[in-house]
This record gives C-alpha cells, structure tokens and sequence, in this order.
C-alpha cells in the first residue's frame, strides 16, 4: 500500500493511504454503468419519438449527454471528491498541499480524463508506476486519492478532546506555535507509552520555561503537559 503524507494547514503532517488501482477501477466500473443506465432510458423514452428531423434530434441528444459528459466534474465538486462510484468503494478526491480542493482543481481533474481514461487508459499505468497513485490529472491539479476506510483519529493531530465545560489553566500558551505543539504532542505521547520520565521532566521544565508558568497546579508531568496541550487547543480552537 502506499502512503500519502497531507501538511494541512495547522502545519500537521497526517498520512493516509492512497487508494489502490483496483479500488479506483472498480469505482470508475460502477460511475460509468450509472452513465450507460442513463443513456439506456433516454433511448427507450426519446427513441419513440417519430418524425423528428435530423438537427432536432441531435440537438436534444447532446443536450440529454450533458449529464454523462460532466457526470464527473458536477458529483466531485458537489460531493466533496465523491463521485458515487467513489463513495461506494469509500475512496476521496483530497488536495496533497491539505487545502480545501476547489471547482478549478476538479476542473483540471476532469479535463485530464480525455488523456487519462480515453487515449488507451493511458491513466491506468501511470497509476501503477506513481508513487502517490495519481493519475495525470492528478499531477496536474496537485490532487490524491485517499482511503476512506480508515479514519484519521483525533491523535495524529494536535488537537485534543475537550469537555463542553473545560476551564483552562495557563492562558500563555498562546505562546506556543502550532508546529510547537504538534513537537509537544508527538514527544509527549512517544515518551509516555515507553515510559521515558526523563523525556517527560525534560518536556515540563522546557514548558514551564517557554510558556512562563511561574506556578504548576498539577501533581505529576503526564497531568502536566497534558493540561498544557488541552489548553493550547482551548485558546486556539477559534483562530
């Protein structure tokens, strides 16, 4: 399987794991039976019609395609990367850079198609030999494809959980950058499941010298700097 590292915009490296060739194929199996199931009921509803003259028809026949043209672009942009085919297999369209993809970037996506999908599935084997899956259009508009089917837990950011009634303790934390915290974090819960207490007293005393506490009110250092990522997420949570 391979990986895809997302720095999002708090500065936070997340990894997902890219979705596979099959999946995506399969996805693209089930979007295009949806357009062929469309086009069959056109032609059974509108193919009754008789004595229509030849620049009618086509001129309603393309207008009835425009659905199956941009089936892809409209179900991307309106389904947050989802096409149904896509939601069925649980894989999203994401931006690598971990901003929001916008209309231009599923634009680009779906002009690509045209080298990707119909010139020989041309996109097909450059999925196989990318290192991030991606298709051209992909490469193009700085996008991924992401699994679903595992989902990023609340520990591999910096946030934390917070009770709807939580009162902080130390307000200077908004001293700290997010960088700083997500080095909090990561330390904090590397030396906490070894056990490290060297790291941990090391970690308070670089706290308490940073953020200035004059005065620590809890009884241990795991307490401690659990506090401060709590409150550090409580004073920033709105910024």
């Amino acid at each position: 399987m391979s990986e895809l590292q997302i720095n999002t915009t708090q500065n936070v490296k997340i990894k997902f794991t890219a979705a596979g060739v099959g999946e995506r194929l399969v996805a693209f199996i089930i979007d295009t039976a949806i357009k062929i199931g469309y086009l069959l009921i056109l032609n059974k509803v509108f193919g009754v019609f008789e004595g229509m003259d030849e620049w009618s028809q086509i001129g309603i026949n393309t207008v009835l395609s425009f659905p199956v043209m941009f089936y892809t672009l409209a179900l991307e942009t309106f389904l947050d990367g989802q096409t149904v085919g896509k939601r069925a297999l649980k894989i999203r369209v994401v931006k690598i850079d971990g901003f929001q993809a916008t209309f231009s970037d599923y634009v680009v996506r779906w002009f690509f198609r045209i080298v990707d999908v119909w010139i020989f599935g041309i996109g097909f084997f450059v999925i196989i030999f990318s290192k991030k899956l991606q298709r051209i259009g992909d490469m193009a508009a700085g996008t991924g494809v992401i699994s679903l089917k595992d989902k990023v837990n609340i520990n591999h950011t910096i946030l934390e959980q917070l009770k709807t009634d939580y009162k902080p303790t130390y307000p200077n934390v908004i001293k700290l950058s997010d960088n700083d915290a997500r080095i909090i974090k990561d330390t904090y819960t590397r030396a906490r499941a070894a056990k490290d207490y060297s790291t941990l007293i090391k970690l308070r005393n670089k706290l308490i010298e940073v953020v200035g506490i004059k005065e620590v009110k809890q009884s241990n250092d795991i307490e401690f700097i659990d506090v401060i990522l709590k409150d550090y997420n409580f004073y920033t949570q709105d910024m």
